[in-house]
């Protein structure tokens, strides 16, 4: 254990704190539920998509032989034998001279290798749905090529191939790929549980009436928005005043979570009681971290009967230093997607908090309002 004087740069607090974690357990949710979680398992098509050949636009399945030297000065006039529309299949083939009115996503009826679309047939210029039926041709102005205008069988997911992989984190369109194979449920990496301790005689929920030389607690709500922003379930334990027995209370009532994250307590005021509440229940890896803001930041890992000890930080009561401890603390991917990664390689989050080491001396600060012990 490190002596209480002891400072520990940024990146090696983070490291430690890191160092505790392990991926969580799976779980089995449905697809709307697991919007935002991460896979747990990779998932491997059933079929190919799509299933078959099928046109791309509304025209008409035709042989693209018939239609070789079709123009608007030479139109090829063709039988038109049925009427296709998505969701059904036409066993008729389409045989020389002949087509097949068909809408988008239908299946291709045999014999045909082509679609001209109706911009490219006279029943653009006598209007969509018209006459086409009744008259029972179709004049084609424009030659179509073999294959022109079909999506193929398996052109976007082949049977048997991997269509997501483990360690995927689950977003609309990821949802929207694990209906299209007909699941209802994924396993995914289950939600980590985050309790939230606020302590301090001065703190007054939100809602109550805020007595003088009081404040509201602002940092048990802004924690939790950030544990729920990064895919956490936040649980919020009330207050404990600055009292060992109430912190040891409340500290014990968050043991069943994950983590254990309180504010203030762990500086060198005569009321900040949580580092030797947490010395008592076992050692404090470490309290003083070369930053500003936030140098005070307890971390050490609580004892749970029949499950594995829980790693609390402990930050420091600004709520500007929260937010910056939060997301530079904030664990990789890696420690709750579903793919092996060494553990401490290098992580590089879209945005950083401006935290400055300690030795650096930091620029002047717009003045803050601080209430008292903050």
């Amino acid at each position: 254990m490190l002596p209480v004087t002891s400072m520990i740069p940024v990146e090696e607090a983070r490291e430690r704190i890191l160092s505790y974690f392990s991926r969580l357990e799976p779980e089995r949710k449905p697809l709307l539920d697991a919007l935002g979680q991460v896979l747990a398992e990779d998932v491997v098509a059933p079929f190919d998509i799509p299933p078959l050949d099928n046109t791309a636009m509304d025209g008409y399945a035709v042989r693209a032989a018939d239609t070789v030297g079709a123009s608007e000065a030479a139109p090829v006039e063709l039988r038109v034998i049925a009427d296709l529309a998505a969701g059904y299949v036409l066993e008729t083939p389409v045989g020389p001279g002949e087509a097949v009115r068909i809408m988008t996503g239908a299946p291709i009826p045999p014999g045909a290798d082509a679609i001209v679309p109706f911009e490219e047939t006279d029943e653009a210029l006598r209007g969509i749905n018209e006459a086409a039926r009744k008259s029972g041709a179709v004049r084609v102005l424009k030659a179509a090529s073999p294959g022109a205008n079909i999506r193929r069988r398996g052109e976007d997911v082949r049977s048997g191939t991997t269509v997501i992989p483990a360690g995927r984190v689950i977003r609309p369109s990821e949802v929207g790929v694990l209906a299209s194979i007909g699941l209802t449920h994924v396993t995914v990496i289950r939600r980590p549980v985050v309790a939230i301790l606020s302590t301090g005689d001065e703190i007054t929920p939100p809602g109550e009436p805020l007595q003088p030389g009081r404040i509201y607690d602002a940092n048990a709500y802004s924690v939790a928005a950030l544990v729920r922003k990064y895919g956490g379930i936040p649980r919020i334990l009330g207050i404990a005043r600055d009292t060992v027995d109430d912190l040891t209370a409340k500290i014990r009532e968050g043991l069943d979570a994950d983590m254990l994250v309180t504010s203030a307590g762990v500086s060198r005021g005569d009321f900040d009681v949580v580092k030797d509440v947490l010395a008592r229940e076992g050692n404090i890896d470490f309290w003083t971290v070369r930053m500003r803001p936030g140098k005070p930041l307890a971390f050490r890992r609580l004892h749970r009967p029949g499950r594995p000890q829980s790693p609390p930080p402990r930050p420091p009561r600004q709520p500007r230093q929260l937010h910056g401890l939060v997301r530079t603390l904030r664990p990789p991917r890696h420690l709750h997607d579903a793919r092996p990664r060494r553990l401490g390689a290098p992580h590089h989050p879209r945005h950083r908090p401006r935290i400055r080491e300690e030795p650096r001396r930091p620029p002047l600060l717009r003045p803050l309002h601080r209430h008292p012990r903050r």
